[in-house]
């Protein structure tokens, strides 16, 4: 397994580092979290025109078709900008599920206009009883003729409120494992009885809404994939979506540990710049550390979910989402106290990071979840 990056690779991190700095300076950034959607369509439009929403795409529907450590290089950028918006949502979850879960139809229908910028999209999976447990699914999707009803609610929806059309796990059998009976619906936003309300949350980089279903009827042709066999294709989606999550914590924690580093060469202490005394060098280095050690991790993730075994891929998608999660949330902790005073101030862009990591470490699964998850399939 080579995991140095090719030329290609290269030149898209370097397109995507200079595309951020002048697009989406800080000063944008705070400007975005203020904004309702996260995301202004000026930028989404030259995002797309970066070709980041085709990059997954396959050919056949007007993408690239690269690998997700194709992907994951623009993500790591994206994270160490702290860029808002539903670019997350869209391709790692929506279009994913796409990919997947889709028929043909469904895929022409969607794909090519996710891959030009046109419309975005989300998944609503996560349920208010099941925390951030992903594969808890109790809400009903029942059986009337040709037609099912959803009624229910989803929470923790990623821009649902600036998405196109949603793709909603609900549970077409009752029971509580989700391998049985949790089929995929996709539906449009403005469908009769979807009502879409934002929540109030502490990282507001990252919009996210309860969805609610009344009486929301679909034909057939709504389901992905088959009948009360959704998990098992989700759960795949999940992993490279649960991937996508760690680049960005890997940029965001490199991202806090330089901005740590330049302080303590400037900060001075007693005539001597702060990174001179051995608490707060130590600390820096254990930042570097921890970094390049989930660096590491997220390569290997990213490789087993294209080249390696459905076992591997699956505990490597658990292992980096454990590992890059909680560096990101030292990281960015340890260097707020590098900052002291300064790092607690609004004007200091060091909180939208902390807040990210926090958000980022209990999406789709915590640190918990996974270890358990890990424990399974070690045969603990």
């Amino acid at each position: 397994m080579d995991l140095s990056f090719n030329e290609d690779q290269i030149e898209i991190a370097r397109q995507a580092r200079r595309f951020l700095e002048n697009e989406c300076p800080m000063d944008k950034v705070r400007e975005l979290i203020d904004d309702e959607y996260g995301c202004t369509d000026e930028l989404w439009s030259k995002m797309a025109e970066m070709g980041w929403m085709m990059l997954r795409i396959p050919e056949s529907y007007d993408g690239m078709g690269l690998d997700l450590l194709d992907l994951c290089v623009v993500l790591i950028e994206m994270g160490r900008s702290a860029l808002p918006g539903p670019f997350f949502s869209t391709v790692l979850l929506a279009a994913e599920t796409l990919m997947e879960a889709g028929n043909d139809d469904q895929k022409q229908a969607f794909l090519s206009r996710i891959a030009s910028g046109e419309i975005r999209g989300t998944l609503a999976l996560h349920e208010p009883a099941g925390g951030a447990v992903p594969g808890y699914v109790q809400m009903e999707a029942r059986a009337d003729g040709d037609m099912y009803i959803l009624n229910g609610v989803k929470a923790f929806v990623p821009d649902g409120h600036g998405a196109d059309f949603i793709i909603c796990a609900a549970r077409t059998l009752p029971g509580n494992d989700p391998a049985e009976g949790v089929t995929l619906f996709l539906l449009n936003r403005e469908t009769q009885g979807v009502s879409v309300n934002l929540l109030k949350t502490m990282d507001q980089s990252r919009k996210l809404c309860e969805v609610r279903f009344d009486e929301v009827r679909l034909p057939g042709a709504a389901i992905l994939g088959e009948v009360h066999r959704g998990w098992t294709l989700l759960r795949r989606v999940l992993q490279r979506a649960q991937v996508g999550l760690c680049a960005e914590n890997v940029g965001g924690a490199q991202r806090a540990m330089e901005m740590a580093v330049e302080y303590a060469k400037i900060r001075r202490q007693f005539d001597q710049p702060i990174g001179s005394y051995q608490a707060i060098k130590h600390r820096c280095a254990q930042m570097l550390l921890e970094v390049q050690g989930s660096r590491s991790v997220l390569y290997w993730a990213a490789w087993a979910q294209d080249h390696g075994d459905p076992e591997e891929a699956e505990l490597a998608a658990s292992v980096a989402k454990t590992y890059c999660s909680e560096t990101f949330g030292n990281v960015s902790a340890g260097a707020i106290q590098v900052l002291g005073g300064t790092g607690f101030t609004w004007e200091h862009d060091m909180h939208i990071y902390f807040k990210r990591a926090k958000a980022n470490e209990v999406a789709l699964g915590d640190p918990v979840y996974h270890r358990e998850e890990v424990a399974r399939l070690i045969g603990c």
